[in-house]
């Protein structure tokens, strides 16, 4: 018996968090999953071996550099038999690479283009960097996890990364290739993490307005940071502080851009 996706072809583009994890999960229900990398290795700031980058198991990787018309053409010879993109680049980075929607639809007008971020295409955030914590803190998911009496728990990339992020992109691209299957026309999906984290809180707001839930932190005047992980070594550290007048602060180093 054939894999429900086992006809479907994805075009990932390199990345790291919700993007390489939903095409992990999307090759997982039977779909060729093609990696687009870079020419040389990129560590991203995070210290990575790709023997152990599991979500990349099984995935055929080409190499291609984006910032030349040769990579380009790479790409779009590959996404002219793909049904499906996946990026989680920072929005107009892949229109200013010449493969941005426009120009991808161009040349496959039934792909759905899955673009990944943390705030969404537009908006007074939608350029500003971050991480999980940052979303999650943004959206009040971090504000409702840990003990009365301590800080937040950070919840590892679990929430925002993949809950929100990887699962909501998931959704999406697959209720797109529904509508693209039947009718021959793509579209973009928009998947931001702070709206998937917000859409996660939903259950527990609609008990808190109903009085059955309660959120609430024995708040310190502190300024000690209680850090919640550490990648890489040291290059990369997520933490909560405790501020000034009862409020907490979710604090993300960003690691440098390659």
């Amino acid at each position: 018996m054939n894999a429900p996706l086992s006809d479907v072809r994805i075009l990932e583009m390199e990345g790291i968090g919700p993007v390489p994890w939903a095409g992990m999960m999307l090759q997982g229900m039977g779909a060729k999953v093609i990696r687009v990398m870079r020419p040389t290795p990129a560590d991203m700031g995070i210290a990575r071996q790709q023997q152990f980058e599991l979500q990349n198991h099984g995935k055929q990787l080409v190499h291609a550099d984006l910032k030349t018309e040769a990579g380009r053409d790479i790409v779009l010879k590959l996404l002219a038999s793909s049904d499906i993109l996946l990026e989680g680049m920072r929005p107009g980075v892949m229109e200013r690479l010449g493969l941005g929607p426009g120009i991808c639809h161009a040349h496959n007008p039934s792909l759905v283009y899955g673009s990944m971020t943390g705030w969404g295409q537009s908006g007074p955030l939608a350029q500003t960097v971050g991480h999980d914590i940052n979303y999650i803190a943004t959206s009040g998911v971090l504000h409702a996890i840990g003990r009365a009496d301590g800080v937040p728990t950070v919840p590892l990339n679990l929430i925002g990364d993949f809950g929100a992020g990887g699962m909501l992109l998931i959704a999406g691209v697959l209720a797109a290739l529904t509508r693209a299957r039947g009718t021959g026309q793509g579209c973009v999906v928009d998947a931001a993490m702070v709206d998937g984290a917000l859409a996660m809180l939903a259950p527990i707001l609609g008990r808190w307005q109903a009085g059955q839930w309660r959120v609430s932190f024995a708040w310190k005047l502190t300024l000690k940071p209680a850090c919640g992980q550490r990648m890489g070594g040291l290059t990369r550290i997520t933490c909560v502080w405790s501020m000034t007048q009862g409020k907490r602060s979710g604090y993300s180093t960003i690691q440098h851009q390659a």
